[in-house]
């Protein structure tokens, strides 16, 4: 595996509690005693504060907080309370909390609003909403009362989990306690509203928000323009756009509707309307058109908007150059990408973990991935934490070249860092296991995925059943699909098209056909790629009739033959010596719109040559070059054979000169 020592593709990550125990046992510095020391003056509350923000490590905190609650030259105050708090819920150490509110109430210390909402704000971040409101039920035993900003915060901790039933009923409870709602409280209503699809009430929100002498705000109208906009009706949301304020946050909610669409022409109109309507564009504006232009390959048009952003006095932000160079990167202009990267930095823009790892992801793309490696270092030093993204993208980029000790040092180094694998992970490296054919590795690491709570998907199991039928080992390809069915992962059209492929590589008819008739009882929608190895199969198998009917049938069934379907089947027909059926099939693909290429020139003026003669060859030879079709070496590769073997040398060479003079 060229693991290193010490070090496993498989790594159980868990999760210890920080040991929290407030008592008058040992102190961490004896000097802290009084008694020890008598002259030891008492320890202010500005001190501890500046410490505990201070100290970045969480368990040094914790320890001095103990220490310094365990001595009695401090008694601790609502606000070193807090402080050790938020800490602790920073990281997610949620018993922590809970068991210094329990100390906060047993000492008597009233827990104030902007604590309180910090431990919900704590709860959220840990995805644990439910215990957020058991907390919030018991806010009366820690000395705290109710508040409109309180139960905002607990209503979009449940609206962050979708817990939408228990929405209402808190709701309720704000107004039964006397507490008007505000516009943030009205916003989360219409943040529900909207995630349930209920557009319509959330337009009679907005009208109840006016009449109680709340008026909408910025938020109010894009979360409802937004809303619009991911269920299609971008149309509808224009309509109304013109009913609020003009907005630029509404506007460019609408904006980023269409461009989502890939309908830029109208972005555009929609950005001249906001300017109209007395509302700039700002940087989010501009981003929103930049990407778009950069998703569709129009990377030329993104620096023409660039331009006009400039003029218009707004600055690019990090967002902005992360768009161009995504952009360049599809387009395989790695080195204006790596001009624009070093233009944000005199720029004074630092990158941040999505740049690095787009930039990554395109030099991974290209494969320069050397160059990857050099910037994920540099990305190191500067202070920016790699990402499962960015490990992940590196072990893609080895897996590419099918380099295994570069994407096994990846994989360690991740492991070594603390960074749990996700799914992608896994599969790129299962992707670069079955690449260097050690099939058994790959398949105990798909088995250990569950394990590490990171069970495989239909991906994982396509990238595992390819590299199997890239290697002759379809009959475990197929046995996988009973091991699909226990990690509940569905086969799609991709794991049977490989399966196929593997079946007719290996000549295996009768199973790929069987395969065939099963997929269709089960209702399976073929696509492009099946119905060309289907007819791939078919022409190897001498089925020539059947692969034309399944042709027909493709049309029939509004799936659009390609170049490659024709090619198929004119090489087969040429192969057999059908070469009039196969001229009659290239007139007729030219006829119905699609246009031959070499391949399906070369495979005839290749049939002609052995079944016809040199004469019906040329007229083809000629047809290809008037179509603007240049003879690649193979097509000159079978002329020259057949001339050698017909005219002999000297009429081969006045045969190719007359073809070269024109």
């Amino acid at each position: 595996m060229y693991l290193k020592e010490g070090c496993s593709l498989l790594l159980k990550v868990r999760k210890f509690p920080i040991p929290f125990i407030l008592n008058t046992n040992s102190i961490l510095d004896p000097s802290l005693n009084n008694e020890a020391n008598p002259n030891r003056t008492t320890v202010k509350e500005y001190d501890v504060l500046k410490r505990l923000r201070h100290e970045r490590d969480l368990t040094l905190a914790l320890e001095y907080f103990k220490s310094i609650a365990n001595s009695k030259s401090f008694k601790h105050t609502p606000l070193t309370y807090q402080a050790m708090i938020e800490k602790l819920g920073h990281r997610c150490e949620m018993d922590g909390v809970q068991y210094l509110l329990q100390q906060m109430k047993l000492e008597g210390i009233s827990c104030s609003e902007d604590l309180f909402i910090s431990v919900i704000n704590s709860y959220r971040k840990a995805g644990d909403a439910e215990q957020a409101l058991k907390t919030f039920y018991r806010i009366q035993d820690f000395g705290c009362s109710p508040t409109v900003k309180i139960y905002n915060h607990i209503l979009d901790a449940l609206l962050n989990e979708d817990r939408f039933q228990m929405i209402n009923p808190i709701y309720s409870n704000m107004k039964k306690d006397g507490l008007e709602p505000n516009v943030y409280t009205y916003n989360i209503l219409l943040k529900v509203l909207c995630k349930k699809n209920r557009v319509d009430g959330a337009h009679k929100l907005l009208v109840e928000m006016s009449n109680k002498g709340c008026p909408p705000d910025a938020v109010s109208y894009t979360t409802i323009i937004s809303c619009m906009c991911k269920l299609g009706k971008v149309k509808e949301a224009r309509e109304i756009v013109v009913r609020f304020a003009p907005l630029a946050p509404v506007y460019n909610a609408l904006i980023s509707g269409f461009c989502r669409e890939s309908n830029v022409e109208d972005a555009f109109q929609v950005f001249n309307e906001m300017m109209k309507r007395g509302s700039a564009p700002n940087v989010i504006t501009y981003t929103t058109i930049i990407n778009a232009f950069c998703d569709d390959g129009n990377v030329h048009l993104s620096l023409a908007v660039l331009a006009h952003m400039f003029k218009g006095g707004c600055h690019p932000n990090i967002h902005t150059f992360t768009s161009l160079i995504k952009g360049l990167f599809l387009e395989r202009r790695s080195y204006e990408a790596l001009d624009m990267w070093e233009q944000m930095i005199r720029e004074g823009i630092w990158p941040n973990v999505v740049s690095y790892n787009t930039l990554i992801h395109g030099l991974c793309s290209v494969g320069n991935v050397g160059k990857a490696i050099a910037v994920s270092n540099e990305m190191e030093r500067s202070g920016c934490s790699p990402n499962v993204t960015t490990y992940s993208t590196l072990i893609d980029g080895f897996a590419k070249s099918g380099d295994l000790i570069g994407a096994s040092e990846i994989w360690n180094k991740m492991i070594t860092h603390g960074c749990h694998p996700n799914v992608v992970a896994y599969t790129c490296m299962v992707d670069v296991l079955c690449r260097n054919s050690m099939f058994d590795q790959a398949h105990c690491l798909i088995q250990n995925m569950a394990m590490e709570n990171c069970p495989p998907t239909t991906i994982t199991f396509n990238t595992f059943i390819k590299g199997l039928c890239n290697c002759g080992r379809v009959d475990w390809a197929i046995k996988l699909l009973d091991l699909m069915k226990i990690y509940r992962c569905l086969p799609n059209i991709t794991t049977y098209n490989e399966i196929l492929n593997g079946l007719f590589k290996e000549s295996n008819f009768t199973i790929a056909f069987e395969l065939v008739k099963e997929m269709e009882e089960m209702g399976v929608v073929l696509n492009l790629v099946t119905y060309n190895t289907i007819i791939h199969g078919f022409c190897n198998a001498g089925r020539l009739d059947e692969a034309l009917k399944l042709v027909g049938k493709m049309l029939v069934r509004g799936i659009k033959p390609d170049a490659f379907t024709f090619n198929i089947v004119i090489n087969a027909y040429c192969k057999h010596g059908e070469i009039e059926f196969a001229m009659q099939l290239l007139d007729a693909m030219s006829t119905a719109g699609w246009c031959p290429d070499i391949i399906s020139y070369t495979s005839l003026i290749r049939g002609i040559c052995e079944y016809i003669g040199l004469e019906e060859a040329n007229v083809y030879l000629h047809r290809m070059l008037s179509e603007g079709i240049s003879p690649n070496v193979a097509t000159w590769n079978i002329l020259v054979r057949f001339l050698f073997s017909t005219v002999g040398f000297s009429g081969a060479v006045d045969f190719l000169d007359s073809i070269l003079d024109g």
